[in-house]
């Protein structure tokens, strides 16, 4: 049950909004037992955001929150160096003025029942 949640200042239209959400879906998988099926993806654009005390360059947070009591470390390595890429890419954040909090959790609930 992976969810990443993206906040960015720049303008995402819906064809690269799609594009980051299916790449997301294979990167997703660099963490154990993590597939596409199950991840969640939110995307807000347009944020307002500070980085150093400064804005105006594209900039972007993304939290990835799985169920599980701890994050893989290695995964997540190869993970953030593929969100970076992809951000890069797609949004033209460099990865200097990107931040992945990895977050894991025993507590999700899903279909009115706790995992």
């Amino acid at each position: 049950m992976p969810c990443v949640q993206i906040k960015t200042n720049t303008a995402v239209n819906a064809e690269k909004a799609e594009k980051i959400k299916s790449e997301l879906g294979k990167i997703i998988t660099f963490l154990p037992e993590k597939t596409e099926p199950w991840l969640m993806v939110t995307l807000q654009d347009d944020c307002r955001i500070w980085f150093h005390g400064e804005t105006g360059r594209p900039m972007a947070i993304v939290e990835v929150k799985v169920f599980g009591n701890k994050i893989d470390s290695e995964g997540s390595k190869k993970m953030t160096k593929a969100v970076c890429a992809l951000f890069e890419q797609e949004l033209g954040v460099d990865p200097k003025d990107i931040y992945i909090r990895y977050l894991a959790s025993m507590d999700w609930g899903w279909n009115n029942e706790n995992f």
